[in-house]
Parts: C-alpha cells; structure tokens; sequence
C-alpha cells in the first residue's frame, strides 16, 4: 500500500496496536507502529534500515527496537493469540501446521544453514520456522491468520556454545524435530484459548508416528498427508510375529492388495482448491490401525484410523491421508480438510510480498522473533480489514475476496480508499 492509503487504515491500525500497550515503553511503542506501518506500506524491500528511511526514523532505533529494546514481545504474542480465539472463532476452523525456508546469506541469522528450503525448492543457505496458521476456511471468502511460528534450531548451533551465545539464542531452546515445535505451538495456542475443528499438515510431519500420538494426547481431529511408504495394519495381525505375513504394510501397498480396498467402488468427490480451481478425486477409504512402537518392536494401536486413497481425475495424481476422525464422519468431508493445506501457502505467498515476512535482516534470536510476531500482526490487520469490507461492500464489489486487503486494490484502489476512511 502506498502512505495515502496507509493513512486511510490508520485509526483502524491504532485500535488494534491499543490492545498491546501495556506491552511497552511509551516511546518504544510508538517504534512498535512505526515498523508495522512499514511493512505494510509499497517498498522494494522491507528490511530494518528501508522501514527507518521510509518513515524518517533513524536506522539504528528500529534496530534496536528489534533486537535491544525492552518489551514484552511474548506477552504481545499471547494477546494476539486472545485477540483471534475472541473475535475469529469458527465451528469450522482449521489449524494448518507447516514449515517455510527463507533463503540467507552468510552464517550469523539465527539458525541459518544449508538445508532444505521450500522458498527454494532445494536445500539451500536459509533459515527455516515452523508455522500454524488458522483459517475458517470459508468456501467463498475465507479468513486466515497465521497464529505462530517457532524456529527450527539445527542440531549444529545446539551444538555450539560460542554461536549461541553470540545469536542470543535462549537457554531453554534446543534443536528438537520439526513435528515436536509444531506439537509445542499447538499446545501454547489451545492454552491461549484457540479451538479447531481439525488440524491438517503435509506428509512431512504426517510420516511421524509419534506426532499423530501426541496430537491425540492433545485431543486435536486431525488429517495430514502421509507417504506411500507410511506402515499401517489393514486388519490386526493374528499372531505378534516378527514373520512377513504379520508384519506391518506400506499404505501403497494396502490399497493395492488388501481386500479392504480392492472390494471396494471408487468414490466421486468435488474438492475446491483456490489455488486450482475445482478438482475431481476419486477416493477409498477404510479403517487401519497405525504402527505404535517400544523398543525394538513394533505392534498395532488400539485406535482405527482412517485411511483414504485419492486419485486425481484429471493428472492421476495420488495422495494418501490418514485420520484419527471417528468412524461416522464423511469420506469427503475428510478429504476437504486434507486438501485445504492451499490457505498457507497462499499466506505466505502475500506475507512475503505484502509484510516482509523473508525480509529479515537479523543476527539476534530475538530480532528474527519480533519481526515474525510484526509480519503476524500485519498480515492479520490486512485480513481483518478486508473482513470489515466485505460486510460494507458485496466481495464481487471490492474484490476483497480472497483474503487480503491489498490483492483487492487493483482497478478498484480509490473506491476502496474512501470506504476504509
């Protein structure tokens, strides 16, 4: 957005930032909108030192404002939280987990080495987080904010005192799994008072036994995506045998050649994928039971999961999910949530264009922390926004529709200025 229209959003901007006051200094929190403003307004790039030029502050505060100066930057995450549970509950809400590399140079941003990058498609120099996002997945007009994000620390700077203490990374924090810092987030965020009708994620964390077990523990429906190569048992083993014949089966396998799948018809379904269009799949579906391990051995789960084959009808592309939904809910419905995993990717397409969410420029923990809570923060303002659009003007009117307030500024940016003032 461009200052004009900025200035247009301003008294709905300082609303929200009210909310966190008490979270600050008084000059650092007029710092706090100065560098919100600055994500959300129309620069090349929207590091530290492009915000301070833009708004006439000099660059070193704003640094320091990341990475120096005293606020409550966790308890503003908390509010946050508190803010989305008591204004954006949905009986349809979904909590979708994943993780986003932000590709880097140099060695000294926190947690940054050569590893897989989705930014990149490839491993790559770059920082990775693990993300939760929320939306209430409406068919038309959908909300969606992304709730938190938690760095993936690698085993090598857990590793290494002297680049700990020089990226200030926290004592308490360790390298642990990318599925376990999403469990933690799940956990904080239903502390905080955000409720989900399901939960969904890609068949990176899916491969993970022990992260479906603890979504479980937390009482959460969940469906992900899981591997050809994921083990399940179609039908409990007669005998607790290390032989062949007992032994779990990879889900590829089981659709192929247990009767549990191949006795059955295709079924049709309709699944709306924003990014795509409308999809036809074709599904089956039956109730397993996962693989639960102790030791060197490897036995059955008590609890019957779901597991669904779908076949796209157009690309003959396959995917495999599983869920741990009772037994009466429907195929399709399951099948809806699995592939609604597009709402993040489309957040983080417009966060990385419209917040500087990448933009970090940082070699402190707590500077890369802050800037991801601000890039939350604006993200959620532009969305809540178009929400309060939407109920003045039809979506067709404003092109507000799809989730964001600047994707609806194109041919229609003076009519929207004026309905925002």
């Amino acid at each position: 957005m461009n200052a004009e229209q900025i200035a247009t959003l301003e008294p709905a901007l300082n609303e929200l930032t009210e909310g966190f006051r008490k979270c600050f200094h008084e000059p650092t929190f007029e710092h706090f909108r100065t560098y919100l403003l600055g994500l959300m307004e129309d620069l090349p790039r929207k590091n530290v030192e492009a915000i301070a030029l833009a708004a006439d502050t000099p660059v070193r505060t704003l640094q320091e404002f990341l990475s120096q100066h005293r606020w409550d930057h966790d308890r503003v995450h908390e509010l946050y939280q508190h803010l989305i549970a008591d204004r954006h509950s949905s009986s349809d809400a979904i909590g979708v987990i994943d993780s986003s590399g932000h590709r880097k140079q140099g060695q000294k941003t926190p947690g940054v080495q050569r590893q897989y990058c989705g930014e990149m498609g490839k491993v790559d120099n770059c920082v990775v987080g693990v993300h939760l996002l929320y939306t209430d997945n409406h068919p038309t007009n959908p909300f969606s904010c992304m709730l938190d994000s938690g760095l993936y620390l690698p085993k090598s700077w857990d590793q290494d005192a002297s680049r700990r203490k020089e990226a200030g990374i926290p004592d308490d924090l360790h390298y642990q799994p990318d599925w376990q810092i999403a469990v933690d987030l799940l956990a904080e965020a239903l502390a905080n008072g955000m409720r989900f009708s399901w939960i969904t994620y890609d068949e990176g964390f899916g491969k993970v036994p022990a992260f479906w077990f603890s979504l479980d523990a937390l009482g959460l429906r969940t469906v992900g995506e899981v591997p050809a190569n994921f083990h399940c048992w179609p039908t409990e083993p007669q005998y607790d045998s290390l032989q062949g014949s007992f032994a779990s089966k990879e889900v590829a396998n089981v659709v192929r050649h247990s009767p549990v799948f191949y006795r059955q018809d295709w079924q049709r379904v309709k699944v709306k994928d924003t990014t795509r269009g409308q999809q036809v799949w074709y599904v089956k579906a039956a109730r397993v039971q996962l693989v639960d391990a102790e030791g060197s051995r490897s036995y059955p789960t008590d609890r019957r999961y779901w597991l669904i084959v779908a076949k796209n009808a157009k690309t003959e592309e396959v995917k495999y999910f599983v869920s741990n939904a009772p037994a009466d809910v429907k195929v399709e419905d399951i099948l809806r949530v699995g592939m609604a995993r597009w709402h993040v990717e489309k957040w983080f397409e417009r966060a990385k264009q419209l917040a500087g969410l990448g933009n970090f420029v940082v070699r402190k923990y707590v500077g890369l922390v802050r800037h991801w809570l601000c890039s939350r923060i604006a993200m959620y303002f532009l969305a809540s926004q178009t929400m309060r659009l939407r109920g003045e003007k039809s979506a067709d009117h404003l092109r507000a529709g799809d989730g964001c307030l600047p994707a609806a500024l194109g041919e229609d940016r003076e009519l929207l200025a004026k309905n925002v003032a």
